[in-house]
């Protein structure tokens, strides 16, 4: 699978567009009508096809690094994949409308991508970019325009996002021109005249940065002081990742607080209720949260809902909070897991690997992936 990454990667847009007709989610795209209001030119697969081609019209394309580029492509590639998932006629007058196809389109991306054996930092960037694809285009509706460039700065490149922005406006047949090409320029604007348009918004310190997400409508230039009483170190991944071994190697002397360990003085199956599980990690936490120690806090945290939980407690007691993230190719996740002591049913794996949200960095203090 890596060797079909590392060959789809390099190849010209051509070869990726033909590789790509032959499957299965391709073929519905190419099925899924579009209103005619904003894409006349047809289905999703045609207006794909237009916006991955009018990535390499841009006048910026050159400049672009070999990275940049396939990252644009696969974003182009996938940023509708989930219209046929999401897509709803209206029966009084026809319309069609796509609901959060970029929330779904984010999750099928990462499907495909890991499937493929994309390295995870690439994927993510793929993925991120999917997920707000569509976002340049409102900015101007924003309360507060530039609280909006500053945090999407911070989970995408706004370069980036600017420049598909572009593509995406081109690559349709519109009959109704409510939007210009001036609305994405006003996002470049903004991005650029809060510096954050080729890198993240420069906060005061990581803890403001951390309220202004925890906060919405937190002003952008409210400052947050730095009174952390410890950190704790959030391990997420799937079973058999190398949560333990990476705690081992990279933060030997912090004490842990494991949900594994804890199933198995309970004696209690990941099958199973885990009820009992999570109550007495929270206890634990508590303790060291109390003394004001720092710890690791190991357990699989693979949704964002799950994490906003325990973050939640931490911060109740003034902790920072760093994430680390672990994801190695599936086939390695499977043998390490066969290898445990208790190692989870291969069936359990694959459920969770379908719930899997890796964390971002709206989350935490500071998040490190690790594929």
């Amino acid at each position: 699978m890596v060797v079909k990454w590392c060959r789809l990667s390099t190849s010209c847009l051509d070869d990726i567009l033909a590789w790509a007709e032959s499957l299965s989610w391709v073929k519905e795209m190419s099925r899924c009508r579009q209103d005619t209001e904003w894409h006349s030119e047809g289905d999703v697969w045609t207006h794909t096809q237009m916006v991955c081609r009018q990535l390499h019209s841009l006048d910026d394309w050159s400049d672009l690094s070999p990275e940049e580029k396939t990252i644009l492509v696969f974003t182009g590639l996938f940023h509708d994949s989930a219209k046929p998932l999401t897509s709803i006629v209206d029966l009084q007058n026809g319309r069609i409308s796509s609901p959060k196809h970029a929330v779904r389109g984010e999750k099928l991306a990462r499907e495909i991508l890991r499937e493929l054996g994309c390295d995870l930092v690439t994927r993510e960037k793929i993925t991120n970019l999917v997920r707000y694809h569509g976002r340049p285009a409102y900015l101007m509706e924003r309360i507060d325009p530039a609280a909006e460039v500053a945090r999407l700065s911070w989970l995408v490149s706004n370069r980036l996002l600017y420049l598909f922005s572009l593509a995406d406006h081109r690559g349709r047949v519109a009959k109704t021109a409510d939007r210009s090409e001036i609305d994405l320029q006003c996002w470049k604007l903004m991005a650029e005249e809060n510096n954050c348009f080729d890198k993240p918004f420069s906060f005061p310190n990581e803890q403001t940065r951390f309220h202004f997400f925890r906060n919405a409508g937190q002003n952008l230039h409210q400052i947050h002081h730095e009174d952390h009483r410890c950190t704790v170190t959030m391990m997420s991944g799937l079973p058999g990742s190398g949560k333990d071994t990476w705690l081992s190697d990279n933060r030997p002397d912090l004490p842990v607080v494991s949900l594994d360990k804890i199933r198995s003085e309970l004696k209690i199956k990941p099958t199973e209720v885990q009820g009992e599980v999570v109550q007495k990690g929270r206890a634990r936490c508590r303790e060291f949260l109390r003394l004001k120690q720092s710890f690791a806090f190991n357990a699989t945290n693979i949704t964002a809902r799950t994490r906003q939980r325990w973050v939640n407690l931490f911060t109740e007691y003034k902790a920072r909070v760093e994430m680390i993230y672990i994801e190695p190719p599936m086939s390695k996740i499977m043998i390490q897991n066969s290898r445990r002591e208790n190692p989870v049913p291969g069936k359990v794996i694959s459920k969770l690997v379908s719930k899997c949200e890796p964390p971002k960095m709206n989350e935490c203090h500071s998040l490190i992936l690790v594929g």
